[in-house]
């Protein structure tokens, strides 16, 4: 039986902008200092008609056109978010019928804060592996909430990945192994009917992200009898622009084996579309051969390690689809009026 997979991935970033010290000017803060501490220079903002569910077809689309398979031959959609347009109706059915994925599907919304993405790519490397299903179609995908003011909204920001998995001999990258690390760390949460988050502030950093993101990259090393120097690339889920840097430098990463993953540089924090959406980037530049690591982060709190190997020249397949790095260069800058505009901070009728 072939190994299971990814058969196609593609990603999506709204094009609009605003820069860090755009928003630190509103709040008589200082941008530069502001930006430098957290390693960011500007973020994505979601167009007035965009969501959650448009930027998960369109990843979804995205990754069609690299895979060139038929649609009817996927059998589950799982869409992982923390933005999720209704608060009952699921969006996994909105992008089954944008892309005519057949009726005979299993489709559910998964919710675990930023890796609620993993989670669904866990599920369908799962259901394909049991052959419950012939091809899987996992989403990560966010227009992230921050309150004005707040912290997080110099990187909340908006952008998804997505990808089809199945087990057949045109799989671009195999799943070779998969690890979970998982507490109750409540660093960060919304309790329902509320607009924003909230957050433990410094406490978000090593007893939340830094411990859980360690702990499932070293038990992934131990059930691979892998280590850092092991693989070619490693992707981290990038809350700023310091956080993964740090973390994979703990882990023993050098910073050239996880600069194509770090597009929070200048995307921002996409939550559930982090580290897939530095999957996706990575995959853009991988080689034949090539091992990747991918850890991705959820308050709450947990985090899913990937161990992944490159198998085919993706060449040909990067020419059907939009490359991240495109819509990373495709940007129109807004200022801080127009994007509480954008984000509905400013109510419009």
């Amino acid at each position: 039986m072939p190994e299971v997979g990814i058969l196609g991935y593609g990603g999506y970033i709204p094009k609009y902008r605003i820069k860090v010290e755009e928003i630190a000017r509103v709040w008589g803060k200082d941008g530069k200092a502001i930006g430098k501490g957290l390693g960011l220079i500007e973020k994505s903002v979601p167009g007035l008609d965009e969501d959650t569910t448009t930027i998960s077809v369109e990843a979804a689309r995205n990754a069609l056109k690299c895979a060139q398979i038929d649609p009817t031959r996927i059998g589950a959609i799982y869409v992982g978010s923390e933005s999720h347009v209704y608060a009952t109706k699921p969006t996994g059915t909105v992008v089954a019928e944008a892309i005519n994925a057949p009726n005979s599907l299993q489709c559910a919304d998964f919710s675990f804060a930023c890796k609620a993405g993993t989670a669904a790519i866990q599920v369908c490397i799962g259901l394909v592996k049991s052959k419950e299903v012939d091809v899987g179609l996992a989403i990560g995908s966010d227009t992230a909430q921050s309150k004005p003011g707040d912290a997080l909204e110099y990187a909340a920001a908006a952008g998804g990945a997505a990808f089809l998995i199945g087990s057949d001999d045109n799989i671009l990258a195999t799943f070779d192994g998969t690890y979970s690390y998982t507490s109750d760390t409540p660093d960060f949460w919304r309790r329902e009917g509320t607009d924003f988050p909230e957050h433990g502030s410094r406490f978000t950093g090593k007893p939340a992200y830094f411990r859980h993101v360690q702990q499932a990259a070293m038990g992934l090393f131990a059930k691979m009898g892998t280590k850092a120097s092991d693989y070619d690339w490693g992707v981290f889920h990038s809350p700023n622009g310091k956080f993964p840097r740090r973390a994979a430098a703990s882990l023993g990463f050098k910073d050239d084996q996880i600069k194509p993953g770090l597009v929070v540089d200048y995307v921002g924090n996409t939550y559930a579309g982090s580290s897939p959406l530095g999957l996706a980037a990575t995959l853009d530049v991988a080689k034949s051969g090539q091992k990747i690591l991918m850890v991705s982060y959820g308050s709450g709190a947990g985090s899913d390690a990937f161990h992944l190997e490159v198998l085919k020249p993706l060449k040909e397949k990067r020419k059907r689809m939009p490359m991240v790095q495109d819509y990373i260069d495709d940007k129109v800058y807004i200022d801080y009026a127009q994007y509480a505009k954008h984000r509905r901070t400013i109510k419009v009728e």
